[in-house]
């Protein structure tokens, strides 16, 4: 496993932007306001040689009692038992506050090596003399940076690296299943996430918007390793007000392009509605394997159909998503919560799923002789062989003699022969169609 160091410290001390210009890109969400990363946001960083996994961690204020920042601290506790270094950022500009010096005491109890950094210190040369009132908060000697500017940053990590364990050569990196979670605020995304994890890895809270990063947690389970990718919920466009719900949103549509898997979480009180069907279409096209999770199902009455009929409604909302398996849970009592593990792996594999062309051109021929290609004008539609050429999605390349003559009806009826033959549920299947004539 890759070494991890988690950054930790107040409120606007500059940790995501100390996080955001070591990645080289706007991962995390850099605002003004204190309190904007509210979860712990991974990212791979290459440095002297070794890779690591850098944690930027929300805000601490120790002394809070509001409720979300109760469960940041929570998770700064998570990340602290998983981290190999810490380093504790303060800002030379506010100079020591109680919260730092809460935040100290808490960091000497913990058995992990400390790696404490002023920020903010934006001039070269001799420090300015404020800095050194941060020896009384007894970590020992620190390191005079600034993050808007890069200054200082690599010492920082040179001394990180110091305290990384042996690097085990026989350690071969798994290959990563990413599952981006996906829906409208307060579907329960993170709920559903934690109880998949067996535990609180992600910040819960009934107020609509408190994810607002797109957040990666990775677990292991079954020999496979796999990255969750906790989005913020969208909202319709017209409801996005500020810089910062805009940002998640971009978040969120890039989770679901670096993802192998995509699960749509669903309100079983409020069904599939405009913005759910965005946002599995944007999914779709972009070729990712897909299942609809309805959440809160303990909350609806039912009778023997129930299950049934809302699964004909979900697809009558997104038609262009039957291939995708349904599956109703409760993500506050667990129910079916397993299945959609399950369903993780199944639909990953069927993505990756790839058909001899020998066994595709026998389904075509028998598809043909049963349904006969379209005709216009005196003129029909000949198909003369297809061949798979990508996984995930599944894509084949069909030869035809006309395009036009190729209707997209006739399309779905070679589609639907295939999934009957070979499966491919959760999964979009991508046609390319190359005309050819007679005689090549």
């Amino acid at each position: 496993m890759k070494p991890m160091v988690a950054i930790i410290g107040r409120p606007n001390v500059g940790k995501s932007s100390f996080f955001n210009y070591l990645v080289g890109r706007r991962v995390s969400i850099v605002e003004n306001t204190p309190g904007v990363t509210r979860d712990r946001i991974y990212e791979d960083i290459e440095w002297a040689g070794r890779t690591f996994t850098l944690v930027d961690m929300g805000g601490l204020e120790p002394e809070s009692t509001d409720t979300i920042l109760v469960q940041m601290r929570r998770q700064a506790e998570f990340a602290l038992d998983l981290a190999d270094v810490i380093i504790f950022m303060v800002d030379v500009k506010d100079g020591l506050t109680a919260a730092d010096a809460d935040i100290a005491t808490m960091l000497r109890k913990v058995n992990k090596p400390v790696v404490t950094v002023v920020n903010k210190v934006d001039t070269r040369g001799e420090p300015p003399p404020e800095v050194y009132e941060f020896y009384n908060l007894g970590m020992g000697d620190f390191f005079c940076i600034s993050s808007a500017h890069g200054l200082g940053l690599g010492e920082v990590l040179d001394e990180v690296s110091k305290y990384f364990p042996p690097e085990d050569e026989t350690d071969e990196e798994k290959e990563t299943i990413h599952v981006a979670v996906i829906g409208k605020p307060n579907a329960g995304k993170s709920s559903l996430i934690n109880k998949i994890l067996g535990e609180e890895r992600v910040i819960v809270s009934n107020i609509p918007g408190t994810t607002r990063d797109a957040i990666d947690t990775y677990f292991e389970a079954n020999d496979k390793r796999y990255c969750f990718i906790d989005t913020a919920g969208m909202r319709k466009r017209g409801k996005v007000t500020d810089d910062i719900e805009r940002y998640s949103v971009m978040r969120s549509l890039s989770a679901v392009d670096r993802s192998d898997v995509t699960i749509l979480v669903v309100d079983a009180n409020e069904g599939i509605s405009e913005q759910d069907s965005k946002i599995a279409g944007y999914a779709h096209d972009a070729g990712k394997a897909f299942i609809i999770v309805v959440n809160k199902w303990d909350l609806i009455e039912k009778d023997t159909n129930t299950m049934k009929r809302f699964t004909e409604d979900v697809y009558n909302e997104l038609p262009f998503m039957t291939y995708a398996p349904v599956v109703f849970v409760s993500a506050l009592t667990g129910q079916r919560v397993k299945k959609v593990f399950e369903l993780v792996d199944y639909v990953c594999d069927q993505a990756a799923f790839r058909v001899p062309t020998g066994m595709l051109n026998d389904v075509l021929d028998e598809a043909k002789a049963v349904a006969q290609p379209p005709s216009d004008k005196g003129r029909r539609l000949k198909i003369f062989y297809m061949t798979q050429v990508k996984v995930k999605p599944p894509t084949f390349c069909i030869f035809c003699n006309s395009q036009k003559l190729f209707h997209f009806s006739y399309q779905r009826y070679i589609e639907n022969q295939l999934r009957k033959n070979f499966g491919f549920e959760g999964t979009p299947i991508v046609f390319k169609i190359i005309e050819k004539s007679e005689e090549k």
